[in-house]
C-alpha cells in the first residue's frame, strides 16, 4: 500500500474518531472495536491493502506490540495514585499473581484435555492468554490517580501487572517444548525468570523513577532549569528503565510500570497548595507554566501531570495502531468447534472462577466481584506474547493453532467487552450511587484495615 494510501486511510479514521469520540462514549461501541473492523476491511478479507503474516513477520509484530505494552503499562503506573500502604493494594496483587496464576493453570489443563495440546503448549496458551490488556480497558481503569474506587483500582493494578508475571509462564511452556533454557531441575526458571525478574524489574523501575523524577525536580525548583520536553521526559523514562532491567535481566514489563509508580509518587514528597496570586500575575501563558513548573510546592505535580497527558495520547496511537494489525491478521484464525468451546470457557469459567478464588475473603463488593470477573480483557500483551513465541521457534501446527485461538480471543473480547463496557460500567455507577454512603464506609474500613 502507497504511502498516499496510508495517509488517506490513517487521516480519515483519526478525523472520524475525533468526530465521534463523544458519541462513542454513550453508546455500546468502543474505538477498539472500530479499528477492528476497519483492520479486518484492510486485511485479505477485504481490500488486500495491509497483509501481516503472523508467521512470517513476527520480529516487527512483536516490536509493534511491545512498544504499545510499554507505553500503557507507563501509563498505568502514572494512575495509580493511592499509597503503597494502602490495604487497597492487596486486590490488584492477588489478581495479577493469585488469579492469573490460577487462570494459567485452568488454561492448560483445557488445551491439554479438550484441544490436545502437549503439556508446554498448553502452559504457554496460559501464559498467552492470562494477562488482561492495561491498552484495552481504558474504559474500566481509574480516571484520576485519586479514584479509590476498589472495582477501577483493582483492574488498573492488574493490568499493570501481570502482563510481566506471566512472562515466566510463557517461559516455562517455550521450556518444556525445549525452546527455553529452563536449568537443571529448572533452576534457572525458579531462580531467575521468576524471582530475580518479577523482583528485580520493580526495583530497577521503581529506582530509577524516583531518581529521575527528583532530579528534573531539582533542577526546575533550585535552578529554574529543565524545563519543558516532558514528551523527552516520558519517552526517556520508558526506554532507561526497560532498557536497563532487560541488561540486568529482569522483567521490562514491570520496571517500566514502576517507573510510572514511582514519578507519580514524586509530588508526594512535596508540600501541595495553591500558587500565589502574585506569581502569575501579569505573566504570559507560557511564562505562568514555566512559573508553575519551577514553583517549590507544585513542580513534582506539574511534571507527572505533563507526563500522564501526553503519555495518554500515545496510548491512543498505539491502540489504533495495534489493534488494526490484529484486524488485518483475523483471516489467518481458523476457528472450529474447539475454539468456539474454547472462548465460551475462558471468558464464562476460566476467568470468573479464577477471580473468585483469587479474591477469597476479599473485601469486595458483589457488583464488584462479578465485573471484575466480566473484565478480563485480552488485547496487547496476548499479542506480544504470541509474537514472542513465533519468534523463538513455535512452528508448525502448533503455532498455526495458537494464531488461532489468540486472535479470536482477543478479537472477541474487544467486541463482546466493548459492547458491554458502558452499560455495565453506567449501571454500576448508578447503585454505586445510590449506595454513596455505604460505599464510603466500606472504602474507609478497607483503608484501615
Amino acid at each position: 500500500m502507497s504511502f498516499a494510501v496510508w495517509a488517506l486511510v490513517i487521516g480519515a479514521l483519526l478525523i472520524t474518531m475525533v468526530l465521534s469520540a463523544s458519541l462513542l462514549k454513550r453508546l455500546p461501541v468502543s474505538p477498539s472495536m472500530l479499528y477492528l473492523a476497519v483492520g479486518y476491511g484492510l486485511g485479505n478479507a477485504g481490500w488486500g491493502l495491509m497483509m501481516p503474516n503472523p508467521q512470517k513477520a513476527p520480529v516487527i509484530l512483536e516490536s509493534v506490540a511491545e512498544v504499545a505494552l510499554l507505553i500503557s503499562l507507563f501509563s498505568v503506573g502514572l494512575k495509580l495514585g493511592l499509597p503503597f500502604s494502602n490495604k487497597q493494594w492487596r486486590l490488584p496483587l492477588r489478581l495479577a499473581f493469585g488469579s492469573m496464576a490460577l487462570t494459567i493453570a485452568l488454561i492448560a489443563v483445557i488445551g491439554f484435555y479438550l484441544l490436545g495440546l502437549p503439556l508446554g503448549a498448553a502452559i504457554l496458551l496460559g501464559g498467552i492468554l492470562a494477562p488482561t490488556d492495561p491498552v484495552l480497558a481504558s474504559d474500566v481503569q481509574v480516571e484520576e490517580p485519586e479514584d479509590r474506587d476498589r472495582l477501577r483500582f483493582s483492574l488498573t493494578g492488574e493490568g499493570g501487572l501481570n502482563d510481566g508475571a506471566a512472562f515466566p509462564f510463557v517461559y516455562l511452556g517455550l521450556g518444556l517444548l525445549g525452546l527455553h533454557d529452563l536449568g537443571t531441575g529448572g533452576w534457572r526458571w525458579l531462580a531467575v525468570d521468576v524471582l530475580w525478574a518479577q523482583l528485580g524489574g520493580l526495583a530497577i523501575g521503581g529506582v530509577l523513577g524516583t531518581l529521575i523524577g527528583k532530579l528534573v525536580v531539582y533542577f526546575r525548583t533550585h535552578h529554574r532549569e529543565a524545563v519543558g520536553l516532558d514528551e523527552f521526559l516520558t519517552l526517556g523514562l520508558i526506554a532507561l528503565a526497560y532498557g536497563a532491567a532487560q541488561l540486568a535481566l529482569t522483567s521490562g514489563f514491570l520496571a517500566v510500570f514502576a517507573a510510572g509508580l514511582a514519578l507519580h509518587r514524586i509530588k508526594e514528597n512535596l508540600q501541595t497548595g495553591p500558587l500565589p496570586n502574585d506569581g502569575v500575575a501579569g505573566l504570559h501563558d507560557k511564562e505562568s507554566h514555566q512559573a508553575v513548573a519551577t514553583h517549590p510546592d507544585l513542580a513534582g505535580a506539574y511534571m507527572t501531570q505533563a507526563v500522564r497527558g501526553f503519555n495518554e495520547q500515545l496510548e491512543r496511537i498505539a491502540e489504533l495502531a495495534i489493534v488494526l494489525v490484529v484486524g488485518a491478521m483475523l483471516p489467518y484464525a481458523r476457528v472450529g468447534g474447539d475454539t468456539i468451546a474454547f472462548l465460551l470457557l475462558l471468558f464464562v469459567v476460566v476467568r470468573p472462577l479464577s477471580v473468585w478464588l483469587g479474591l477469597y475473603g476479599a473485601s469486595v463488593s458483589a457488583d464488584q466481584r462479578w465485573l471484575i470477573s466480566w473484565f478480563g480483557i485480552r488485547g496487547i500483551g496476548s499479542i506480544f506474547y504470541l509474537m514472542y513465541a513465533l519468534n523463538h521457534g513455535l512452528a508448525g501446527p502448533l503455532a498455526e493453532q495458537a494464531i488461532s485461538l489468540t486472535l479470536t480471543a482477543v478479537a472477541v473480547s474487544i467486541v463482546v467487552h466493548g459492547i458491554s463496557v458502558t452499560p455495565l460500567m453506567t449501571l454500576y455507577a448508578r447503585r454505586r450511587q445510590r449506595r454513596k454512603p455505604t460505599a464510603r464506609t466500606d472504602d474507609r474500613r478497607q483503608e484501615t484495615r
